[in-house]
């Protein structure tokens, strides 16, 4: 089985560059609060790097 992440969105993109925000919706987040579990790639792990005021890394499966 694949390791897996849960990725929270912990801020709002108003008022944030472009790029912040479709790193967002990259990740498949758009309003606050909401978690996605994602595949644990180097990949996403970069974009969750870039936006750390906007989202965090909750919980790693598998």
């Amino acid at each position: 089985m694949a390791r897996t992440i849960v990725v929270k969105q912990i801020g709002s993109p108003i008022r944030r560059p472009a790029k912040q925000r479709r790193i967002l919706i990259g990740l498949g987040l758009n309003k606050m609060h909401r978690t996605r579990e994602l595949e644990d790639t180097p990949a996403i792990r970069g974009m969750v790097r870039k936006i750390p005021h906007l989202a965090r890394i909750v919980e790693e499966r598998g």
